[in-house]
């Protein structure tokens, strides 16, 4: 049995929520930079254009990259044949965190649902964790601004409109949620099982945890495309000012679900696409 000091837990996981908030990954650069290639219209080029600079600036002075620093979403994968020593795990992660909003000068986005009083250190975080065979731990660290995810959506399906009906009902999201959550967007949906757990699938899929379907299954790869095509074809565009990049990704991930349903999710992030993993 491997044994892991909690305090190693914090340490990480301020350092990477940190690193989340002020550098995009090299993926997501590169996306953005094939996105203002192939740009057409004037003022959607000037927004990418801006983008790209604003992440330049950001990861040279160690400043976030959006205002909004987000709601900490962590996903922990714990291997089975490790025992965390010195304090329990969501503790650790959320001691992470606050560290990291006060160290880093992150603006505190999160308060009570209803007194809308502040915690005053962006915590606690919605944590996931689940059980997985090893010694490792994995942690996952998202910043999910609110701006894209306010424009999440749930709709139980009839299982009788089958695969366009999907297709249909991420289409309107996404066309319904219009500039609001920054784009260009990553999508992220969720195919089956519960009300619930099809909307945890949409955000796994969206900056894709837990592995597996999307990459292995042709069919999914061939959907992702298909929905990608008919976003673009919106034009809402960077910024929502026009222009040929309303998304640059589209993830899917499925679980089965009961013959009488056909739950789908879609989970929205931001053209900058926060997140950050490490293994301890």
């Amino acid at each position: 049995m491997r044994t892991v000091n909690a305090k190693i837990i914090t340490s990480q996981v301020k350092k990477i929520y940190i690193e989340a908030n002020t550098r995009i990954t090299p993926e997501q650069t590169s996306g953005l930079k094939r996105a203002l290639a192939k740009e057409t219209h004037r003022l959607a080029a000037k927004a990418l254009s801006q983008i790209i600079d604003n992440c330049r600036i950001a990861e040279a002075r160690k400043m976030p990259v959006c205002q909004d620093t987000g709601l900490p979403v962590v996903f922990a994968e714990i291997g089975q044949d490790v025992r965390i020593t010195g304090g329990d795990l969501n503790t650790a992660i959320n001691l992470g965190l606050a560290e990291a909003c006060l160290d880093g000068y992150l603006r505190q986005s999160v308060v009570d649902p209803l007194t809308r009083k502040n915690t005053q250190t962006n915590t606690p975080a919605v944590i996931y964790s689940r059980i997985v065979s090893g010694s490792k731990i994995k942690i996952t660290v998202v910043p999910k601004g609110f701006g894209s995810e306010n424009m999440g959506q749930v709709k139980m399906l009839k299982p009788a409109t089958g695969v366009k009906g999907v297709k249909d009902f991420v289409l309107a999201a996404v066309k319904t949620a219009g500039a609001n959550p920054c784009p260009p967007i990553v999508v992220g949906v969720g195919i089956g099982g519960t009300m619930d757990y099809a909307a945890l699938l949409a955000k796994e899929a969206l900056f894709e945890i837990g592995g597996g379907q999307r990459v292995r299954d042709k069919e999914l790869a061939k959907l992702s495309r298909e929905i990608l095509s008919d976003i673009n074809k919106l034009r809402i565009g960077p910024a929502g000012l026009g222009g040929v990049t309303t998304a640059l990704k589209v993830n899917i991930k499925t679980f089965p679900t009961h013959i009488a349903g056909l739950p789908v999710a879609v989970n929205i992030g931001c053209w900058c696409h926060r997140a950050r993993t490490i293994i301890i």
